[in-house]
Formats: structure tokens, sequence, C-alpha cells
């Protein structure tokens, strides 16, 4: 590291630089040019230039496959596809990915998981030590959503409580960035148990995040640190009560460990049920058998070749009846934990 480099950082971490905004945060995790910014002599540093040529390597190789969702999207979602409403995500950990590709011109996003929010990193301030161990872990929580297009619980445990990057924040606004988002404002938020949004001893806890799409339209996301099981939501039913007064929305259900398949979850099941106008998953998402077919259109896309063998338990009869009398629409991209764009389905349910 250059001595410029390091007075910068020590200036930095004694208060004499000026903050960074939430959008050159965002780029600086996203290994997006900082030209011109509080950030540019922070990004000078060895750390991050390795940081962004291996991150620019990963997502060119991602990117070209969610081209094939972005494209896929308008012809099959319409009429939600272009509305200014609501996108439910519910068990989507830090996954901002899919929501933006799928519904591009939505107004609020609402992640809801278990995992940490974390804060909004200071990258100005991370002692020059400590950086590139955070980017490498950054980096790693990312990988497996890079490779195969979903989050592995078990390890975000691990990697999501890194010291100087932690929780979800900064996944989500890497997410956000690459997007062509321009990142306003990042602020903690919370709920009551009412569902308003509240800074007094809060039931849930989370973040709003105020940006700008690559069209300029202004978009809200809002992640939530919830346990969405019955006995939780009995306590505490913020986080659907914020939904509900946000009114009908999409929902999107995307490796949700079957979760929905099992009983404890039936409160977040209805309420994604009777709140939604469309319902985009894969078989992880609400068993095909809670659709009744005169109350649903249900329409299949790709193929059904059943769970992964960690979750062989979960096959479907009916799901694989349903398919094998279909003509399913064509996906051409890979969903959930069937990586493999010949081997993955979707099921798109709308009420009638």
């Amino acid at each position: 590291m250059s001595l410029r480099v390091g007075l910068f950082l020590a200036l930095a971490s004694l208060g004499f630089v000026r903050a960074s905004t939430p959008d050159e945060v965002a780029r600086f995790l996203a290994g997006l040019p900082l030209h011109g910014t509080s950030l540019e002599e922070t990004a000078a540093a060895p750390a991050w230039v390795q940081h962004a040529m291996d991150f620019d390597d990963a997502w060119r190789k991602l990117d070209t496959k969610m081209a094939k969702v972005r494209s896929w999207a308008p012809d099959y979602l319409q009429p939600q596809y272009e509305e200014r409403g609501n996108v439910f995500y519910f068990f989507s950990g830090p996954d901002e990915l899919y929501p933006q590709a799928l519904f591009p011109n939505a107004a609020n996003y609402v992640l809801v998981a278990r995992e940490p929010v974390g804060a909004l990193p200071e990258p100005e301030k991370i002692p020059p030590a400590e950086l590139a161990p955070a980017l490498v872990n950054l980096r790693k929580t990312m990988n497996s959503v890079l490779s195969w297009s979903f989050f592995i619980t078990k390890d975000m445990k691990e990697d999501l409580n890194h010291q100087q990057l932690n929780g979800t924040l900064p996944v989500i606004l890497v997410f956000l960035a690459r997007a062509g988002c321009r990142i306003d404002a990042v602020e903690p938020v919370g709920i009551s148990k009412t569902g308003e949004l509240t800074t007094d001893k809060p039931a849930t806890r989370g973040v709003h995040i105020t940006c700008f799409s690559a069209q300029g339209r202004k978009q809200d996301v809002y992640y939530f640190e919830a346990d969405l099981g019955d006995d939780v939501l009995k306590r505490n039913p913020a986080v659907l009560k914020f939904c509900e007064s946000l009114g009908r929305g999409s929902s999107l259900l995307k490796a949700a460990s079957y979760l929905l398949h099992e009983g404890g979850f039936e409160t977040v099941r209805d309420f994604t049920m009777t709140h939604s106008d469309l319902i985009v998953q894969d078989d992880s998402g609400i068993p095909m058998h809670y659709f009744d077919r005169s109350k649903w259109q249900i329409r299949l896309c790709g193929r059904y070749k059943g769970p992964i063998e960690i979750f062989k338990q979960h096959y479907q009869p009916d799901l694989a009846e349903a398919y094998a009398k279909a003509v399913p629409l064509p996906m051409g991209f890979s969903f959930g934990y069937r990586w493999f764009p010949n081997e993955s389905g979707l099921i798109l349910a709308r009420p009638k």
C-alpha cells in the first residue's frame, strides 16, 4: 500500500475526511469505478483493486444468466411486471438480485429472513490490514449465489458475522449497485406489532434503502430480520402487518428450504396466498396441493425433476402429474436449487 493511501486511511479513521455516501459505499462493495468520489483513494488500495477484478469476472458470468431472466419476465409476468406495486419475498436472505430482475418496475420490495441486518459499512475507516480479508469474505458470502443462484443458509450464519462487513445489508447494496441503481439513503428502521414504522422499541428491526433504478424510478427496499414460524408470528405479527399495510402485491418464493412443506409455517403461507396477485415460486415454495384449481390459475414453466438429494423427502407426485399433463412454458435459465437450466422449473400462480 502506498504512503498516500495509508495517510488517507489514517485521516479517515480520525474523522478528517468527508464521510462516503451510501451510493459510494454500494459501488465500493460492488467493485465499481469510484473516480471523483470520497472513496477514490481507498479504492486505490491493492486489496480493493483485486476485489474489483475478481468481482467483475464473477459478475460477468452471472449476468449472462440474469440477462435471460430479465428478458423472460416481461413476456410471462404481465400485468404485474409493469406495475409500480409491491414485491414480497419471504425466506429471502439478502437476495435482492432476483426481485430486481423479475419485477424491475416495482415501487416496494420487502425481503424477510432470519439473517442479521448488519450496519452500513464505512470503508474509509476499515484498517488497512483488515480491508483485504473483509472484501474476500464478502465475495465468499456471495459465492453460492454467483455460482448457483441461491444462498446456503448454514454458510451465511458464519459469513455474515464478519467484523467489518457484517449482515445482509452489504450484500443487498452490491446487488442494487450492480443492477444500475443509485442509492439515495440507507436507514435502520423498526416496525411495531401493529405494522407501523417506528424508532421507539420496535418489535422487529430492519433497514430501509431508498434508491433510483437505472430507468430513474424511485424504489424502496426493505429488509426485516424476522422468524416466520407460526409461534413467532403469533407473538409478533409486525412484519406481516407491515406488508399488509402496503396492500396486495406479487410474491416470490425461491430456494426456501421447503419450509412451507412442513408444519409451523401456515401463517406466512396463508398470508402469501391471500395477499398476492401473482406468486412466482419454485417447488420449494407452497406445495401444489394447496392451490385449489377452481380458485387459482396455474402456469408451469420449465421442468420438474423433483428436489435435490438433501430435500428428496419433499417430492410432489401431484406436481409431477401436473407437468406430465401440461405444456410447460419455456424458461431457458436455472432457478432455485436446480442450477442447470434444463432441470429448473417455475410455478406461476394467480388467483382467479
